[in-house]
């Protein structure tokens, strides 16, 4: 059957986280700027304030008293991403620029979470006084030689949140936090699996269901760009450097417009703005190296930044098993110039390279292989200081092998363009469309039995096409007063795929309204339409024709928001999501033989429980909780999905010990999976409460020692274990692992 011979081939589950101070020698004092009064569109945000001394050198072979503005750009951790000035060049503004780039603030905060800014901070330059020598040669205090207190000025910080604002009911871990996450590695991506409403398939592969949606139902983004997966082969780390992603954010339900065609959640990796200075990062590991470095040029109007890893896993592997090849790598670049200060062009480069194979003979045969590339060219303008317009074209090319299957292929263009514009001081209105074309195609291998069953069934559900997507979408953040936000909005989309045509059209709705400063109540509904979609997400391999017509689901969610003691917040939800026509093969693996192309409805419900102080605190953690039920329904038989967990649960902890060593350890819990059946008239099985799996633990652990070499440079030493439990995890009839990932290595960045 193509389903068992697909699993066999371990496509399904085996291949695949403003103070100041006097200097004693002659100095600047630096204070904040006053700002204009927040409005409701920035309610609940609070300023970022210094951590250290924001002191700068007074430069030399200058004279008299000077004032700079710069315009900082503060990340969520609170270092300064970027330092420029909105004054003329000179001396003075040269010296307050690169004093800026090593102070430390503690960050802005929508609530209890931490989010990047834009603050305009003031320079005061005082020259050195030149005092006279005293008549008489008598002891005498001397003055200070430093700069001089300056006047009060207040204390209102002019503050502009980055990016798109979060929508209600999004969770998000910020790369710093991620950094001190046990068994994530570092990898932004892989702390999707800590957070609420996320049940895996197996532990510590890339695949899950979110809110009882399944893998192919859930999409993926980077920086915008539509991506089909997020890990490297064999457990390994993300496709992007870690250094380029200033966050990730899940959408579980009731998303933004911008995203659509997924009738699952959407995972979303937010880059890094580009910095003009000289910074970087390297690790050196285990299984693999990586690095990324950016610098500006032409004055700062410009950047280049280029990462990538690369894995000699080949190589450890081929001593345990020397005739197979395991490998991975990937590559980021990305070119940035500021046409004039309302326009600005970008050049994003990216892709992934994975190969499992096994040589038969001193000839490679491929198990697995994939890789895809990205290039999106975009242009941003501003006008005035209400409205953004972002236009992306968008080059997409993917490939797959699969075995003795074909070599799939996708050659993908896209044209994607968005506007942000201010309707007063309550409403913000967002608009655009989106259009992508993909044309697959497929060879089969020479020795091939075009006769062959599976073969047939395959060229059939996989032919050779174009698909088409255009799509239009908007939606409004309205807050009528300070303590609501409501934002309703739409999507249009039409599909088209081998002379099949589909319209969907998504309305959506989502709100928060604070009860009081510390209680807010979020809801979310939405309705969300898909193509056909494969058992997970591959490169270059997608149903076509629209086979059975689109999938669709009704998304649902309700919770409370509080502000607990000691910056910690909680999030309880309930959920429940409906689906119908879904093409969902590992739900129905219990009792339909030939899942591959089936239909189904189903729904979820559960309540999500996520309590949350931030891993960067001296003392930090998390707690996630999810109670959930997931069904199908096919041929009038109702039964829990083959992936139905009906507890997940983590927690985690991180604890500064002093002297720059850092500990933490995480514990995931789930319960078992339900049991396939025996024998051949699986429907006679009890489907309503089957039998289970037993329920799996693992422990990670984490432990850091750095060393701060100057101001900006560092070097970290991390021992890392993913389930240092050595725990199994069952699995149908199959029991899997230990799958156990220890990782020493090397870190350093400037």
């Amino acid at each position: 059957m193509l389903m068992t011979r697909l699993s066999k081939r371990g496509l399904v589950l085996g291949l695949w986280l403003t103070c100041s101070r006097l200097l004693s020698e002659p100095a600047a004092h630096a204070e904040a700027a006053p700002g204009a009064k927040p409005t409701s569109a920035s309610r609940r945000i609070v300023p970022p304030h210094l951590r250290s001394g924001a002191d700068v050198t007074y430069p030399p072979a200058a004279t008299g008293d000077a004032v700079v503005v710069l315009k900082l750009s503060i990340n969520a951790d609170g270092t300064v991403r970027d330092a420029r000035t909105t004054t003329n060049r000179s001396r003075f503004s040269d010296a307050a620029v690169r004093a800026a780039s090593s102070w430390t603030f503690e960050p802005a905060s929508r609530g209890a979470t931490p989010v990047a800014s834009v603050i305009h901070f003031q320079v005061r330059f005082v020259a050195p006084r030149i005092h006279p020598e005293p008549e008489l040669d008598t002891p005498r205090a001397s003055p200070p030689t430093g700069a001089q207190p300056a006047p009060a000025v207040s204390t209102t910080i002019e503050i502009q949140v980055l990016g798109t604002k979060l929508a209600p009911a999004v969770s998000s871990f910020s790369r710093a936090e991620v950094r001190q996450l046990p068994g994530a590695f570092g990898d932004p991506f892989r702390a999707i699996e800590a957070l609420p409403g996320v049940t895996p398939i197996v532990s510590g592969l890339p695949f899950f269901y979110v809110r009882g949606a399944p893998p192919g139902n859930v999409g993926y983004f980077l920086d915008g760009v539509r991506v089909p997966y997020l890990y490297h082969v064999g457990l390994g780390p993300s496709i992007v450097h870690p250094g380029m992603v200033e966050r990730v954010d899940l959408y579980p339900g009731g998303y933004p417009a911008r995203f659509g065609r997924f009738a699952g959640g959407i995972v979303s990796g937010e880059v890094s703005e580009p910095r003009p200075e000289l910074h970087g990062e390297a690790n050196l590991r285990l299984i693999d190296a990586g690095a990324l470095a950016e610098t500006g040029f032409a004055g700062g109007r410009g950047t280049v930044l280029l990462g990538g890893r690369y894995s000699y896993t080949a190589a450890l592997v081929s001593l345990l098993a020397p005739n197979v090849t395991l490998a991975y790598h990937d590559y980021q670049a990305r070119i940035t110039y500021e046409i004039t200060p309302q326009d600005r062009v970008t050049a994003f480069s990216f892709g992934s390279y994975d190969l499992v194979g096994q040589t038969k003979n001193h000839i490679l045969d491929v198990v697995f292989g994939s890789e895809f590339y990205r290039l999106d060219l975009r242009y941003d303008h501003r006008f005035g200081g209400s409205s953004t317009l972002r236009t992306d074209v968008i080059l997409g090319w993917d490939q797959t092998r699969i075995a003795d299957q074909r070599n799939s292929r996708d050659k993908m263009i896209g044209l994607r363009s968005e506007l942000h514009h201010m309707l007063g001081e309550h409403a913000l209105l967002r608009a655009g469309m989106d259009a992508t074309l993909d044309g697959y195609t497929a060879d089969n291998r020479t020795y091939e039995d075009p006769e062959d069953t599976d073969t047939l069934r395959f060229n059939a559900m996989f032919p050779p096409r174009t698909d088409v997507a255009l799509g239009v979408f908007a939606d409004l953040v309205w807050s009528p007063t300070a303590r609501v936000e409501v934002t309703p909005g739409a999507r249009i989309d039409l599909f088209g795929s081998g002379g099949a045509t589909a319209l969907s059209v998504d309305p959506r709705v989502s709100a928060r309204f604070e009860i009081t400063n510390k209680l807010r109540i979020v809801h979310a509904y939405g309705l969300a339409h898909q193509p056909p979609s494969f058992v997970v997400p591959v490169p270059g391999l997608a149903p076509g024709k629209l086979r059975g017509g689109l999938q669709s689901s009704w998304q649902t969610s309700a919770g409370v928001e509080v502000d607990l003691p000691a910056d910690t917040t909680a999030t309880a939800s309930v959920f429940h999501n409906a689906f119908f026509n879904m093409s969902d093969a590992i739900s129905l693996r219990r009792v339909v033989d030939e899942a591959i192309d089936a239909r189904s409805t189903g729904r979820a419900l559960g309540f999500e429980l996520f309590v949350h102080r931030r891993l960067t605190k001296r003392l930090g953690g998390y707690l996630s909780y999810t109670l959930s039920r997931s069904t199908r329904t096919i041929d009038g038989y109702t039964f829990p999905s083959s992936v139905d967990r009906t507890h997940v649960a983590s927690a985690a902890v991180a604890y500064d010990l002093g002297r720059h060593w850092r500990a933490g350890s995480r514990v995931v819990f789930y319960t078992g999976a339900p049991k396939s059946p025996d024998g051949s008239d699986l429907l006679r099985a009890p489907l309503s409460d089957p039998a289970r799996d037993p329920p799996f633990y693992r422990l990670d652990l984490r432990l850091e020692k750095r060393w701060q070499i100057r101001p900006r440079a560092w070097l970290s030493f991390v021992f890392e274990v993913l389930n240092a439990t050595l725990s199994k995890e069952t699995f149908g009839s199959t029991s899997i692992g230990p799958v156990t990932i220890p990782s020493v290595g090397l870190e350093a960045g400037f």
